[in-house]
């Protein structure tokens, strides 16, 4: 019997829901544990409340002075809540987040100490760069970097830890974080926009970005997932035979929750109730024992560093409970894979959404100019946007039939497309009095109504508009949210930019008036963007056929996808809007691109690792029984004994075969592997794991499934995905 297995099992079966308390309504204690609006307003004086106001609402910089009131109120506010340490807590470019804790303690000398937390401090620290993927911007030897305070982000409490949100840079200025470029990415879209809403309304003074992310994981038992070693090491199975059941029913979909799992998330809903993640939603998904999360709308750099900081604290909560959290895009194969959709929109200073129509047919050109740029902008970049959410992981999810397909395309649904056909139509150079009016009322003045009840979504579509948003769908479960939510604002912010100069030129070259002027451009965009839209079923290869012929990409690898990121376009894009240097782009894709090498790398020996020293054993010992059953057989029947023991010659034949082919599957992945790893050149180290390695994952897989339906249940070393997926 497979003791680890089993013991797991048996582990898992005495499992009881963890109590939770949930005494004080969520209100009370939504930002108790948040250095926000409210408690600085008790703790800051004017001028200290009124220096971070600024900085946050215009950008401005905080002076020393004020940042030593800032931090005094902060440590003030933080002792009295049993706080002993302090970290910069930053996002680094290694996907998950970093955070070094110092205490307030200080000797001063004569045996006494003081608890200390100055502005320098505060404001800025001295991590090691070189100790985390730069893409060669500091070498090893050259280790300084900074953390510096984004004040836009407040500090907030986890466990005894008072935790201020920075970004990251070099000594010498370049980025090593998510943050920096996602900021600069909000400063150029802010700029963009506000200078086309001056058309519709010259009192806006600003744009922001907001963000609302849907967060897909499995929840699993904590000793069962200790008892996969893939698991454990990637986050994935690399082998298992799919159950008889699966989620073929659809009735774990919107079902009721288990018990465990729903204590889980009351206790999760709870901390992040605590450090002001507005978390709202909560349900099954599709596939067993899969679960998501939804908040409420943030501002995009908040909603991303909340983002990023639920990751953590599922984590350490499902501990409690001893569950696991796995956010790996496809953990399981044959069932539904994460995602984290990201739904993105845009509004004003004055609270208006500008991708919701209003009761205006001003107001709704204004919507549709926002919307049809944001068409443009996907259409102009839709090969960066499919890098923006490459990854090793992704990749085993895209296309998948549960997942958008790695072709970006837009949807929009009937009755908008309908709205563009007639907007096509309008007149080149001015309109006639009589055509302005019927645009207004009859097609502008109607979207509030047709945006009613026709925003259905596709759930194929990799970015569609439903309503008053859109949404990303491709982003991975795994994914920082910042990595698309730069490139979709700084594209989105180009091509406003762009815009703008064309509706100008057309008003003093071809004396148009404003609204003609925007028609008239507008009427281009909706001519030249036709391709990318796409109302149809994402999957398979009619899809294909047609997006091939329409002239949009299908990057199904990573190691394709990622191209587009430092292509002359894409640097030109990013430094022409302040986002990211050409250094800094192209240090990104050198860590992506390794990032795949890596993780493809280790899978590869995870996967050697199981198949060779866990199935084939089994399969041995297995067929070692078998052929002591068939000798006994032989003793007692003679002659006749192949009758007796024919089915059992066959199998150990089989098993035979499987094992052979296992050994020799292995033996040419790991020369695949030595071959990959000796390519010097990191482009092309990663062509060769993707085409040359990767390949032998399935069949090694296929072969190792197939001995888990011959061996003996109880000699079966491996956790099956019945018992993954099934126990709750």
């Amino acid at each position: 019997m497979s003791v680890i297995r089993f013991q797991a099992l048996a582990q898992s079966a005495k499992r009881k829901p963890v109590d939770v308390s949930e005494d004080i309504k969520r209100s009370i204690l939504f930002g108790e544990n948040v250095f926000n609006e409210n408690t600085m307003r008790q703790y800051l004086t004017k001028d200290a409340y009124k220096g971070v106001m600024s900085a946050i609402e215009h950008g401005t910089k905080i002076d020393r002075k004020i940042a030593d009131q800032v931090s005094s109120s902060m440590k003030e506010w933080a002792m009295a809540k049993g706080v002993t340490h302090y970290t910069h807590w930053f996002q680094p470019l290694t996907g998950g987040t970093a955070e070094k804790h110092d205490a307030f303690f200080e000797t001063i000398g004569n045996g006494m100490a003081i608890e200390k937390f100055g502005g320098d401090q505060l404001v800025q620290q001295e991590p090691d760069a070189s100790s985390f993927p730069n893409g060669g911007i500091r070498n090893t030897f050259e280790a300084r970097g900074y953390t510096a305070w984004d004040p836009t982000s407040p500090a907030f409490i986890y466990g005894t830890t008072l935790s201020i949100p920075t970004i990251f840079v070099a000594y010498t200025g370049e980025a090593l974080d998510y943050k920096t470029p996602l900021l600069r990415a909000l400063t150029a879209v802010d700029d963009a926009s506000t200078a086309v809403c001056k058309y519709f309304d010259k009192n806006v003074k600003k744009v922001t970005a907001s963000l609302g992310w849907e967060q897909e994981y499995f929840l699993i038992d904590k000793a069962l997932a200790n008892s996969r070693p893939d698991i454990t090491l990637t986050g994935r199975t690399l082998l298992g035979h799919s159950p008889a059941k699966g989620q073929q029913l659809d009735d774990h979909y919107f079902g009721s929750i288990p018990s465990r799992a729903l204590n889980y998330m009351r206790d999760l809903e709870t901390e992040c109730m605590l450090v002001g993640i507005p978390v709202k939603t909560r349900h099954n998904e599709v596939a067993p024992n899969q679960f998501e999360l939804a908040p409420i709308y943030e501002e995009c750099n908040l909603a991303v560093d909340h983002n990023s900081l639920l990751m953590d604290i599922m984590g350490k909560v499902a501990s409690r409970h001893n569950l696991k959290v796995l956010l790996h895009e496809k953990p399981f194969a044959g069932v539904n894979g994460s995602g984290k959709h990201n739904n993105w929109s845009l509004s004003t200073d004055s609270g208006i959404n500008l991708l919701a129509p209003g009761k205006t047919p001003m107001s709704n050109l204004q919507f549709l100019t926002f919307f049809i740029n944001t068409i443009k902008a996907v259409h102009e970049n839709e090969e960066l946007v499919r890098a923006a959410v490459a990854s090793a992981n992704n990749d085993h999810r895209l296309g998948a039939n549960e997942a958008p397909p790695a072709i970006i395309s837009v949807f929009i649904g009937e009755q908008l497309t309908k709205v563009l056909a007639e907007l096509e139509g309008v007149t080149n150079g001015k309109l006639s009095p009589e055509e302005k009016t019927d645009l207004k009322l009859n097609v502008v003045g109607k979207i509030p109504d047709v945006l009613l009840d026709n925003t259905d979504r596709n759930r194929t579509s990799p970015f569609a508009f439903t309503g008053n948003k859109f949404e990303f769908r491709a982003v991975g479960s795994f994914a920082n949210c910042a990595n698309p939510m730069t490139v979709l604002n700084t594209i989105v912010a180009k091509q406003l930019k762009d815009f703008k100069i064309e509706v100008d030129a057309l008003i003093v070259a071809k004396d148009l008036k404003k609204d003609e002027a925007i028609f008239n451009v507008l009427r281009e965009y909706i001519k030249a963007t036709k391709n990318i839209l796409f109302e149809g079923n994402g999957y398979g290869e009619a899809w294909e056929k047609e997006a091939k012929k329409r002239g949009l990409s299908n990057n199904k690898t990573t190691p394709e996808a990622l191209k587009a990121r430092v292509s002359k376009k894409s640097l030109a894009l990013f430094e022409e809007m302040n986002v990211m240097s050409k250094v800094e782009t192209e240090a990104r894709y050198e860590i992506e691109v390794e990032d795949y090498t890596m993780r493809i790398q280790i899978e590869s020996r995870v996967l050697g690792d199981i198949a060779g020293n866990h199935v084939v054993p089994t399969a041995v010992r297995y067929q070692n029984m078998l052929i002591k059953n068939v000798t006994g057989l032989k003793e007692i029947f003679g002659k006749e004994f192949n009758k007796h023991a024919g089915e059992q010659i066959k199998l150990i034949k089989l098993i035979s075969e499987h094992i052979e082919a296992i050994h020799s599957k292995i033996d040419e992945m790991i020369d695949a592997r030595k071959k990959a790893n000796i390519i010097e050149d990191v482009e092309e180290k990663a062509a060769a794991y993707c085409s040359e390695v990767k390949p032998y994952f399935d069949e090694i897989r296929y072969h190792c499934d197939k001995l888990e339906l011959m061996v003996d249940d109880e000699l079966w070393p491996l956790t099956k995905y019945r018992e993954l997926l099934f126990t709750r």
